[in-house]
C-alpha cells in the first residue's frame, strides 16, 4: 500500500516517549529532527513524572525490581565511558539538545485529556514513537497521516521488549530493526522500511551500536517518504513469533556468561 499525500512544506511531526531520562538515542533523533530542513518538530511528549535522578531511580525499581541496582550502575558506566571515549561529540549533543528543551514535556499519564487537547492544538502530519509505553489510539491517531515507531527487532518472529538481546540470546544470525505504522496491535503495524546487521557471534554492545545508528538513519528516511508521499507500507510477513519480555536474571548470567566465554576465546586465539 503507497502513500498518496505529498506535502510542499516541511512535514509536522511530534515525538511520544518515555521515561524520565531521553537515552542518547532518542536525544539525537530529536536533534535530526529539528536539524532537517523538510521537518519540524512541534514537540516531544514522555510519559514520566520529571527528569530528575530520583524518577530515573524510582522507574528503575518499579520495572526491574531488585534488578535496577545493577542496571543503574551499567547506565553510568556506559555514560561515563561514552563521555571518556568521545568528549567533544557528547558535549554537542549537549549543547544541541538543551536547545529543544522548551519542546519537551514531561506528563505523568501521555493519554490524559489534556494532553490530547494540547497535540490536536499542535495539528501534526505525523507522530513518531521512540522508547514510549504502548500508545491508545485516542492519541496515535491525532496526527493526519498517521504514527510511526521504532523497534529494534525483526517483526513478526521478534515482538515485545529487548528483542536486541533475544535475537543475540537465541543465537540469531541477524537482528533487525523496523519502522512500522503503529496500530492497535503490540509491533504488528505496517512496515514502512526494515534493515538487519551481522548478530552471530559478536558482542551485543557492538550489535546495538550498530542497530541504533542504523535505526536513526532508516526512522527519517522513512519519514521524509511519508513526506513526499512515497512511503510503501507492507504488512508483516512470516511466523509469528511469541511476545518476548525483559531478561530475568538467570538470562542475563547465562548471556554473559556466553559472551565473556566469547572474548576469552577470541583473546586465546590472538595469543597465538
Amino acid at each position: 500500500m503507497s502513500a498518496q499525500t505529498s506535502l510542499s512544506r516541511p512535514i509536522r511531526v511530534v515525538m511520544f516517549g518515555g521515561g524520565p531520562v531521553l537515552e542518547r538515542d532518542v536525544k539525537q533523533f530529536l536533534i535530526r529532527l529539528e536539524a532537517h530542513p523538510d521537518i519540524e518538530l512541534l514537540g516531544a511528549f514522555c510519559q514520566s513524572s520529571g527528569p530528575s535522578f530520583g524518577n530515573m531511580i524510582w522507574d528503575l525499581w518499579r520495572r526491574r525490581g531488585w534488578l535496577a541496582i545493577p542496571l543503574l550502575g551499567l547506565q553510568m558506566l556506559s555514560r561515563s565511558a561514552q563521555w571518556l571515549s568521545q568528549p567533544h561529540k557528547e558535549w554537542v549533543i549537549q549543547r544541541d539538545f538543551k536547545r529543544l528543551k522548551d519542546r519537551i514535556h514531561f506528563i505523568p499519564d501521555i493519554h490524559n485529556e489534556a494532553v490530547l487537547t494540547k497535540v490536536r492544538a499542535l495539528a501534526p502530519d505525523l507522530g513518531l514513537i521512540y522508547g514510549s509505553p504502548i500508545l491508545k489510539p485516542a492519541l496515535f491517531e491525532i496526527p493526519r497521516l498517521g504514527t510511526l515507531g521504532i523497534h529494534h527487532g525483526q517483526v513478526p518472529q521478534y515482538r515485545g521488549k529487548k528483542t536486541t538481546f533475544w535475537a543475540l540470546y537465541n543465537g540469531e544470525a541477524e537482528a533487525g530493526v523496523t519502522i512500522q505504522k503503529i496500530n492497535a496491535g503490540l509491533d504488528t503495524g505496517l512496515i514502512v522500511n526494515s534493515a538487519t546487521v551481522p548478530a552471530d557471534g559478536r558482542f551485543y554492545g557492538k550489535v546495538w551500536r550498530e542497530l541504533v545508528t542504523l535505526g536513526l538513519d532508516l526512522y527519517i528516511e522513512s519519514i521524509l517518504q511519508v513526506r513526499a508521499g512515497t512511503a510503501v507500507y507492507h504488512p508483516q510477513s512470516g511466523l509469528k513469533g511469541k511476545l518476548y519480555r525483559d531478561p530475568k536474571p538467570i538470562d542475563l548470567f547465562r548471556f554473559w556468561k556466553r559472551q565473556a566465554r566469547q572474548v576469552l576465546i577470541k583473546k586465546g586465539k590472538g595469543d597465538h
